[in-house]
């Protein structure tokens, strides 16, 4: 056994331990730990920074895109809301223990369905030096303990935010080794890891789709995961061309390199000789580069031609795909069969028209008259996310605490044999 597995291994055996005495905690306790650890990481502010400019210089100095350095950083504001996020998920109802239902048989057999842990999570994840911090305390209070493995491009970032969390929650009663994050970025890490189902119950990958392809094609566990976020906007014939401006622009250029930012729109062919020239105005003004197919390049001249490909690809940069649609038919058809299930919106001033589309877009959040970009956990009210899952099963959405637990049947009997 090589000292990379072996090590791997090890952690695995440690976090299976972890959540037996995780499952021992009252949510009381769960929540001192918690207030715990954001008390640490808001004192160790200093450091933590420090380490993520460290990432940040490498990142530059490696040529990464703009969008790839921004997921990266870690400046005050984004910090701020890190430790928030921690004090937000302290303060939330713990999922754990609740009874989702009980009845009883006629053979007086009590039977209790109750709110479980998953067990152990590992988390493999690129960039974002917060999901270290979102990840840890999501499913530290929902009882699972959990094994990090963070991308090398946050190396320092991520080790610093661990480190502190770890120093605050062994001093407030944390069981050891409830939070562990692999030390190592080497590529076998992620083999190890998939493969480790004697230990793990779930993995859980966010990043590029090279790297889920990599984990589905690997594990031997459960997989949770969201492949793109191939966002759609539809401005309808009877959407309110403001609105949907403001809607658009918020969607695409408040954070482009977000999963949850806009990457096609699609417009109504009724009111797209009004509409297009005055958003591509204002989306141009934000640098942003449109390429558009036939209808929309007679209509905007400067736009570039769209390929088969544009349909199907998550920019996550100042890049806007834009179809003119006969209807509402076309649109759903176009976001069905081009989309990622993630997160697909229209603006309409129809009911009818509204309640067909959020029907019958098969995605994991439907929007009406608002901007895709609230496909979040923080937004939701879960106080932080662990990712966004286009699966079905077990968890669709923004997946926050209740999205990390199972459920188990309690049974009480009074000496009932089936015979």
């Amino acid at each position: 056994m090589s000292d990379l597995k072996g090590e791997i291994l090890r952690l695995g055996q440690q976090a299976k331990k972890a959540a037996l005495e995780l499952g021992k905690l009252s949510a009381a306790d769960k929540n001192r730990i918690l207030l715990a650890m954001a008390d640490q990481i808001e004192a160790e502010g200093a450091e933590i920074l420090a380490a993520n400019a460290r990432d940040i210089g490498a990142a530059e100095a490696k040529g990464l895109s703009a969008a790839m350095v921004d997921r990266l950083l870690l400046n005050p504001k984004r910090f701020a809301a890190m430790v928030g996020g921690v004090r937000k998920v302290a303060g939330l109802p713990d999922p754990v223990g609740e009874i989702l239902d009980d009845w009883t048989r006629p053979n007086g057999l009590r039977i209790v369905k109750k709110r479980v842990p998953i067990g152990t999570i590992g988390i493999i994840y690129e960039s974002r030096p917060n999901v270290t911090s979102d990840a840890a305390v999501l499913c530290f209070k929902s009882g699972n303990a959990t094994i990090l493995r963070g991308g090398s491009e946050a190396f320092h970032s991520n080790q610093a935010i661990a480190a502190a969390m770890a120093r605050g929650g062994r001093a407030a009663g944390m069981p050891e080794h409830a939070i562990q994050m692999v030390p190592f970025t080497d590529r076998e890490s992620v083999r190890h890891l998939a493969e480790m189902d004697a230990y793990l119950d779930l993995i859980i990958p966010r990043g590029g789709k090279g790297l889920i392809e990599t984990v589905v094609s690997l594990a031997r566990m459960p997989v949770i995961k969201h492949y793109d976020g191939i966002c759609h906007l539809f401005v309808d014939a009877s959407a309110d061309l403001a609105l949907a401006t403001e809607i658009c622009l918020d969607a695409k250029c408040a954070k482009p390199s977000a999963c949850n930012a806009l990457e096609t729109l699609l417009v109504h062919e009724a009111v797209a000789a009004d509409f297009l020239p005055k958003v591509a105005a204002a989306l141009t003004a934000w640098g942003v580069e449109l390429r558009g197919d036939a209808r929309t390049r007679d209509l905007l001249p400067e736009a570039k031609e769209a390929t088969e490909e544009d349909w199907v690809t998550e920019y996550l940069d100042l890049i806007l795909a834009v179809k003119v649609v006969p209807g509402l038919d076309a649109a759903i058809d176009h976001i069905n069969t081009f989309g990622s299930r993630h997160s697909d919106g229209i603006v309409t001033g129809a009911e009818a028209n509204a309640n067909r589309f959020l029907a019958e877009v098969d995605s994991a959040t439907v929007y009406v008259n608002a901007s895709t970009r609230f496909t979040d956990g923080e937004e939701f009210g879960f106080g932080a996310e662990i990712g966004i899952s286009t699966d079905k099963l077990h968890a669709r959405g923004p997946m926050g605490l209740v999205e990390l637990t199972s459920y188990k049947y309690l049974l009480y009997g009074n000496g009932q044999v089936r015979g």
